[in-house]
């Protein structure tokens, strides 16, 4: 068969390798998702990426959290041992706490760390060259990582490509860790934050996981039939869990995770709230059979 009997001719030969040249001469940063602080949580996908990275962002918040910029490194430790790398660790720009407009507070770290970010691939990576942040959990949830990189390539002040690699979130190894279910059979449920919560449970949803909580919102909610599912530092060696009816266990809650922030210096947890008595009956046909 020739080249006009198979319809591909050498000028479409030279287009598919130009574009295949192209495309490896384009800085990459792969968003790795590396799971709750158990290093045995990335997956065969993260762990294929990781060995293909050349120069690795960390983000450093200070002393408070020194011990998450460490699993980062016994990570590449672990797991990238016969690859030559580099680590860039930065100082992670600090958002206004105490700002009266937290919306305008948010919006102006999130820039600060999109123009970071932009610094980083345009001096640390050579066209053709590979990055990576490595995102504690999944980046798709509550992480603000994949949301910044769109923010960059819509800037197109610099040129790169970028992949998300899922991860092992907090909530999945808080609920293996209790050994129970996000949801109920046939039940939804809301995933959602403290500043949220604070409004009030929704009244059709059974299952409500909660990040983000820095004031244990849970306590409004003590008079009503509800069961937690607490936990902080999942999947590491300092994890902690603790369940039971929420009026019983709300008090211990608040008291052992005060003790651990002040220990370590910071906290990371979430919960689940699980009504005791459902909001109303299950649908039949949402049943799985």
């Amino acid at each position: 068969m020739d080249e006009r009997q198979s319809g591909v001719g050498a000028a479409d030969i030279w287009c598919a390798s130009w574009w295949r040249c192209m495309l490896l001469a384009v800085r990459k940063v792969y968003l790795i998702g590396i799971g709750a602080g158990n290093p045995e949580h990335l997956t065969v996908q993260a762990v294929n990426a990781l060995n293909e990275v050349d120069v690795f962002f960390v983000l450093d918040k200070g002393s408070e959290t020194e011990e998450l910029v460490r699993l980062r490194r016994e990570i590449l430790e672990r797991y990238v041992p016969d690859r030559p790398y580099r680590v860039v660790q930065v100082n992670d720009p600090r958002r206004d706490r105490t700002a009266k407009d937290y919306v305008a507070a948010v919006e102006d770290w999130r820039q600060r760390r999109v123009e970071l970010y932009e610094q980083l691939i345009r001096d640390e990576l050579t066209d053709g060259s590979r990055g990576a942040v490595l995102v504690w959990g999944d980046p798709a949830l509550y992480d603000s990582t994949v949301s910044l990189f769109q923010a960059l390539r819509e800037r197109a002040k610099v040129e790169f490509a970028y992949e998300v690699i899922p991860g092992v979130s907090s909530l999945s190894a808080l609920v293996a860790g209790h050994r129970t279910t996000f949801n109920q059979i046939g039940r939804p449920v809301l995933i959602t934050t403290g500043r949220q919560l604070a409004r009030g449970l929704p009244a059709d949803v059974d299952d409500v996981l909660v990040m983000l909580d820095a004031h244990c919102t849970f306590h409004r909610f003590v008079d009503e039939d509800l069961e937690i599912f607490w936990g902080a530092y999942v999947g590491t060696p300092d994890e902690i869990l603790i369940s039971g009816r929420l009026r019983d266990v709300a008090e211990e809650i608040q008291h052992v995770r005060s003790r651990a922030r002040q220990e370590k210096g910071w906290i990371m947890d979430s919960y689940l709230l699980r009504r005791l008595t459902p909001a109303a009956p299950v649908p039949q046909e949402h049943i799985a059979r």
